[in-house]
C-alpha cells in the first residue's frame, strides 16, 4: 500500500527504533516459541504456494519447490514486498526447524534474523525479498549455506 504521508514520515524519522524486552529465564523459552510460531505463518506464500498445489511443510525440500514457481506475483508492486516477507520469514523457520542450533533473535528495531549455532546471523527477510524480486539468491541456496556453517 503506498502511504504518501506515512512515507514522508519515515524519511523524516528514520528506521523504527525500539528495545526488546525478555522476562524471567522459565519465559524466555516460551516467548522464543510464540515469537517462532508467530513468525512461521507466512500466511501470504503459503496461499500462494497452495493455490499451485504446493503445500509448504517446513522442509528443506519446500524451499527447492519454492524456487521453481513461475513468479506471478512480480507482476504485482503492492503484493510483492509481502511475498518477499513471507519468503525470508518461511526460509527462517525451515532453519530455525531443521539446523542444529539455529534460533530466532528479534533485533532492538524489530527486523527477526536467524542466530546460528556458530553466531552467524542471517537477514532472512532481506534474503526473501532479494528473492522474491530477483530469484537470486535462491531460497535452498541460503538454506545450504546456514546448514553447512
Amino acid at each position: 500500500m503506498n502511504i504518501h504521508f506515512l512515507e514522508n514520515w519515515r524519511k523524516r524519522h528514520g528506521p523504527a527504533r525500539g528495545v526488546s524486552v525478555m522476562g524471567a529465564a522459565e519465559d524466555a523459552e516460551a516467548d522464543a516459541e510464540g515469537v517462532a510460531e508467530l513468525l512461521s505463518e507466512c500466511g501470504l506464500l503459503r496461499s500462494q504456494a497452495s493455490s499451485v498445489g504446493l503445500e509448504l511443510d517446513d522442509s528443506a525440500r519446500s524451499l527447492e519447490a519454492l524456487d521453481q514457481l513461475l513468479p506471478r506475483w512480480r507482476d504485482d508492486p503492492e503484493e510483492l514486498p509481502w511475498l518477499g516477507n513471507d519468503a525470508g520469514l518461511y526460509l527462517g523457520t525451515v532453519i530455525v526447524r531443521t539446523v542444529p542450533g539455529a534460533a530466532w533473535q528479534v533485533w532492538p528495531n524489530g527486523q527477526p534474523v536467524v542466530r546460528l549455532a556458530s553466531g552467524r546471523e542471517i537477514d532472512v527477510v532481506e534474503a526473501g525479498l532479494d528473492w522474491a524480486v530477483s530469484g537470486a539468491p535462491e531460497l535452498s541456496q541460503v538454506y545450504a549455506e546456514a546448514s553447512e556453517d
